[in-house]
């Protein structure tokens, strides 16, 4: 049997892993070795590993990474020493092939070791462009130490040609997103509700912000504005999910926690939700808000209306549930007017996800299976040029 071993560090992260994993753990082919690490492990972000436990999957090797602050130092220093630690582990656990998702630093760092470790890398979510964020240069540097790749989309399966990457090397599987939704259980609002401690019989909107981390931007600033903007819509009920372990994140949570206090009958605040409850909050809720790629990626599979605020998920393909606004909060209330309308909320019943799969997860388990027992896997990658019929230079 081969060993995969798949790392993750995020709540989201594992929600969209979640399949991929489970498959893996079960299948008569391949052997699971799970790696948890990042936000997994601290109380700051909620302690997301407890998910990991309840699902009953073993987890092979915990490595707690965030030890500096949320700051870009911190990032960087993280980062380093990430790598260190990632490449200790595999050099004395040596799997097969190792299978990241997504676009963030502890990933960038898993998929650096592993590539000087000469361990075959498998990447999920590639060709994506998220302008707003750092996110941006660690996934596509992940692409080019990446021998198998799983784009969610045509269009983003062009652009790792146009990057280089072999054809051959590249399966176009869906958004695993968009299968979770067509798959999961959800909850009814009544159950949820009582899980959750919070009434949603009346409208609500879930509503989860970042930071922009690419370029000059004051976290403090944008999140005051922000929820600004919320204010000046009007009386909102709001179920907040705290920002990630980006450079800022803490910033953000502070002033979500301060909203919160002095609006306790109708907001609620969680570190993480667990993916089945945040779905089944987005199923129910009367718009996503904020700068989550959730927003952008799994609300249209729903129907549901998006106000996307910022250029943190700026690049990414859109349909016509997504309302985009600067983070300016004259502008911000104008968009919830615009999500919240019967009109919009008809029209987005329309709409069509362009991350739509099938049974993305068993196309991916079925291509790491039959990828490590073929030539392309032990052959060195080699850059495809597209033939261009006028040169550029």
């Amino acid at each position: 049997m081969k060993t995969i071993c798949v790392v993750t560090g995020t709540r989201a992260e594992y929600g969209l892993l979640r399949p991929v994993i489970q498959k893996i753990w079960h299948s008569d082919q391949l052997r699971l070795q799970l790696l948890v690490t990042g936000a997994h492990l601290s109380e700051t972000y909620g302690l997301t590993v407890r998910e990991i436990e309840q699902d009953g999957v073993p987890i092979h090797r915990r490595i707690p990474i965030l030890h500096y602050p949320s700051t870009p130092l911190g990032t960087a220093k993280t980062t380093g020493e990430a790598i260190s630690l990632y490449a200790d582990y595999w050099n004395e656990c040596r799997p097969d092939l190792v299978l990241v998702l997504g676009d963030r630093y502890e990933i960038f760092a898993a998929g650096a070791a592993a590539a000087m470790l000469r361990i075959p890398l498998a990447h999920i979510s590639g060709g994506d462009v998220t302008l707003g964020a750092a996110d941006e240069f660690f996934r596509h540097s992940l692409t080019k130490m990446a021998s198998l790749h799983f784009p969610s989309c045509a269009a983003y399966a062009n652009r790792l040609v146009a990057m280089g990457e072999e054809p051959q090397r590249i399966c176009c599987v869906g958004g695993l997103g968009d299968e979770n939704i067509r798959t999961l259980p959800l909850k009814s609002k009544q159950q949820l509700a009582q899980e959750i401690g919070f009434d949603l019989d009346k409208p609500y909107i879930l509503f989860t912000y970042h930071p922009e981390t690419a370029g000059a931007v004051d976290t403090a600033a944008e999140i005051r504005e922000v929820l600004s903007g919320l204010d000046q819509f009007g009386p909102l009920r709001i179920i907040f999910t705290r920002a990630n372990a980006d450079a800022g994140g803490s910033i953000i949570n502070a002033a979500l926690d301060e909203y919160a206090l002095r609006r306790p009958n109708d907001t609620v605040v969680f570190s993480s939700m667990g993916v089945i409850n945040y779905l089944s909050a987005m199923a129910g809720c009367s718009a996503v808000v904020g700068n989550s790629s959730s927003g952008v990626v799994e609300a249209p599979s729903l129907q549901v209306p998006t106000v996307n605020i910022g250029d943190r998920q700026k690049g990414r393909l859109r349909c016509g549930s997504i309302i985009d606004c600067p983070v300016e909060c004259t502008a911000i209330a104008a968009a919830l007017d615009k999500a919240l309308s019967p009109n919009f909320a008809q029209a987005c019943r329309q709409s069509k996800s362009p991350y739509r799969g099938e049974d993305t997860s068993g196309q991916i388990v079925a291509k790491l299976s039959s990828f490590l027992e073929s030539e392309l896997c032990k052959k060195p990658k080699a850059f495809f040029d597209i033939p261009q019929k006028k040169p550029f230079f």
